[in-house]
């Protein structure tokens, strides 16, 4: 067994690029890679080959290895749904809601999945690269962990730490890390990279050794800024660095920003295009005068629609459809725009029916059987491929207008009878370029970008160039031998 671990001195230090750079950079070597993430906290998820949902970011890994997702790559995954309440998925099929006092108790036995998922992976490939969650120096989370240090021990994983030099003081991020935590913690630690840098690397030279000196652990390199990762699909927050409205766009596209947005990352194909401009509406600001509205997926679409009435969205949502301008709801967001939604079971809180923005002839009924699907098929007169991860079903007269058709045959969506609102469960729909430029044509801007997977591709392929110039990889395949040394005997 060949493995190797990237634990982070905190968290948003880029571990999960990383690990899908080093993914494709291993695979261009011609080995058979696979990404593992034991715990991941996230709500924009992606749905596997084989009937489950896994964080985004290991699905970019994924991709980054050339191969299907699978649920065994995210054995636990946590999707909040409020302030103190996650759903728990584990491989790939929802187990229950917990509340944030009863995850220590709560993931007691989870460390078995996770070993168990590690274990048939590792089985079928030459090598697998291993992310953490947050830092091994929370250690007032350790006792009961399977995200870092927990898990590693328990695997036998040999460990790098990666520190953030943009955001500073990363000499005390590392070997502050090295003091606070248990000493056979430390001894899983094997060495250390340093990544987001700006400027030429040799000014940190020093740094650099006394970290070494430090800390007793060797350097595997400097990664620079990675410009590239701003192509790769969003998981923990709302990219701030998204590209805002200027006069050099021909169209500007918003979206409300909810406290339970899930899969945002169904937008950042509108950033491959030139002509169109992205703004992220913040609470606290009115949606502005734009030419398309999007609502976005959410976790909690009841209470996220409730925040939506509070920040006087609901008025500017309305106001812009009267102005005879489109919108456009995906899963959570197309859920939204109907006349109500139910939830007889209580899946989002207590049992209620709240009323929608009545945009759409429709209504919603939060029950059953979560819909964990890869779809495709045709839209607007173009293809389109992606995959649908919902609660509930959606019925009214607007259906009998779908936005397309499934490959077999089935409708998807629904429009309204003025045709400007329309809604759809389908995430990636807008991925496809063609499919895309359906979309734009109708506010009269020619797209040119390329496909979004097409584009991932190529970020992923230049992430790991830079990576092979700046990391001793070497150095770095021949640790992740030591791998279950001790399951070796």
């Amino acid at each position: 067994m060949r493995a190797l671990m990237l634990q982070g001195t905190g968290s948003d230090v880029g571990k999960s690029v990383l690990v899908a750079g080093l993914c494709r950079a291993f695979a261009n070597r011609g080995l058979s890679v696979r990404p593992f993430k034991p715990q991941n906290m996230s709500n924009n998820a992606a749905v596997t080959a084989d009937g489950g949902e896994i964080g985004r970011a290991q699905a970019t890994q994924a991709i980054a290895c050339r191969v299907a997702p699978s649920v065994d790559m995210n054995p636990v995954l946590l999707k909040p749904q409020g302030d103190r309440t996650s759903q728990l998925i584990v491989r790939g099929q929802v187990r229950g809601t917990l509340a944030a006092a009863r995850w220590r108790e709560g993931r007691d036995g989870l460390l078995v999945d996770v070993l168990d998922s590690f274990e048939r992976l590792s089985a079928g490939c030459d090598l697998v690269i291993v992310e953490g969650a947050g830092s091994p120096a929370e250690i007032n989370l350790r006792a009961g962990d399977i995200a870092n240090m927990g898990f590693a021990r328990a695997a036998d994983v040999p460990v790098i730490l990666v520190g953030d030099i943009d955001r500073g003081g990363v000499i005390a991020a590392v070997v502050g890390t090295r003091a606070v935590i248990d000493p056979a913690d430390a001894a899983m630690i094997h060495g250390f990279l340093i990544n987001k840098f700006r400027g030429d690397p040799v000014l940190f030279d020093d740094g650099y050794r006394a970290i070494e000196a430090r800390s007793g652990w060797r350097g595997y390199g400097v990664v620079p800024w990675l410009a590239d990762a701003v192509r790769l699909p969003s998981e923990d927050a709302v990219i701030l660095e998204r590209p805002a409205a200027n006069a050099n766009r021909q169209v500007t596209i918003a979206c409300p920003i909810t406290p339970r947005i899930a899969n945002f990352d169904d937008l950042d194909p509108l950033r491959l295009e030139p002509g169109v401009a992205l703004v992220m509406v913040p609470p606290g600001t009115p949606i502005p005068d734009v030419d398309m509205i999007v609502l976005a997926g959410s976790k909690a679409t009841i209470p996220d629609l409730a925040f939506v009435r509070a920040q006087g969205w609901d008025i500017d949502i309305r106001a812009h459809h009267r102005r005879g301008k489109p919108v456009l709801g995906l899963c959570g967001g197309y859920q939204m725009l109907g006349r109500g939604i139910a939830d007889p079971d209580g899946i989002e809180g207590p049992a209620c029916r709240v009323e929608g923005l009545g945009l759409l002839d429709v209504d919603t009924v939060l029950a059953g059987r979560k819909t964990l699907d890869r779809v495709s098929g045709q839209a607007r007169g173009a293809a389109f491929d992606g995959y649908e991860m919902h609660m509930g079903v959606t019925t009214g007269p607007a259906t009998a207008r779908p936005v397309g058709h499934r490959a077999d045959g089935s409708a998807e969506g629904a429009t309204s009878a003025d045709g400007l609102v329309s809604g759809s469960y389908v995430h990636g729909l807008l991925a496809l370029a063609e499919q895309r430029a359906a979309w734009l044509a109708r506010l009269g801007v020619t797209a040119s970008g390329p496909d979004h997977g097409a584009s991932i591709d190529a970020a992923l392929d230049a992430i790991a160039v830079t990576l092979e110039r700046h990391l001793d990889l070497d150095a770095l395949f021949a640790l992740s031998e030591r791998a279950g040394r001790r399951d070796r005997g």
